[in-house]
């Protein structure tokens, strides 16, 4: 079986866009969603498509035997939400403190060591962080939930990148404030532009950047 393309989180935004870019390219691509119609549109697309939840204990455990046999030489995760909009520190409910850790830092931590085994020698792993979630570059609080969670996620990638050091290569990605449903139209980007400077970001990696922080076109960003 030739190697893969895995994009958790592929039913919108930046996921959808990085997924119909490879097919393009004519990659075999396995893409997940949650729902339905994500399914079925991934599939009309020309996508392998796996339903997964990852802030799903459940549905993240039947998600090993589904990729057994596969090789995966590129990995995105896209996965994530933003929670409340917050401007200074409003203290976030119990429920929206748990969606959005849930989702942006227990999703990985659940789902990329499911992987280990079908990674293929050198694959390239992308988790798509935020500069937000940067304390180097940090300005504002605003949406501090959020930037608490991509910090997390950040640390999250780091981890990865030591435990697979020599075996795949690891990064945290800023896609850049895209014009999706979360980042909204008055975003600087647009998806497809980010999309191709992500893909192109992680198949020009060298072994040098594993665990690293890069924003969308490659330059490097402060922890």
């Amino acid at each position: 079986m030739s190697s893969a393309v895995l994009v958790i989180g592929a039913s919108r935004g930046i996921g959808r866009e990085l997924a119909h870019q490879y097919l393009a390219e004519g990659r075999r691509v396995i893409a997940t969603a949650r729902d339905d119609a994500g399914l079925q549109a991934l599939q009309a697309a020309g996508a392998r498509a796996l339903r997964l939840d990852v802030a799903s204990t459940v549905s993240v455990s039947g998600l090993a035997w589904q990729l057994d046999g596969e090789a995966l030489d590129t990995v995105l995760f896209c996965a994530g939400v933003y929670g409340p909009a917050s401007s200074g520190l409003q203290t976030p409910t119990a429920a929206e403190f748990d969606r959005v850790m849930h989702t942006n830092v227990l999703g990985p931590m659940q789902v990329l060591p499911q992987l280990l085994d079908v990674l293929a020698p050198q694959a390239r792993l992308g988790l798509l962080t935020s500069r937000m979630g940067s304390l180097g570059l940090r300005s504002s609080a605003s949406g501090w939930l959020y930037r608490a969670s991509k910090a997390a996620a950040n640390s999250v990638l780091k981890d990865l990148s030591l435990v697979l050091a020599g075996r795949a290569l690891c990064v945290a990605l800023h896609p850049g404030w895209v014009q999706t449903d979360m980042g909204g139209a008055q975003a600087d980007l647009d998806v497809a532009t980010s999309a191709r400077d992500l893909r192109a970001t992680l198949a020009g990696l060298t072994p040098a950047d594993n665990g690293r922080f890069l924003n969308h076109d490659g330059q490097p960003l402060a922890w």
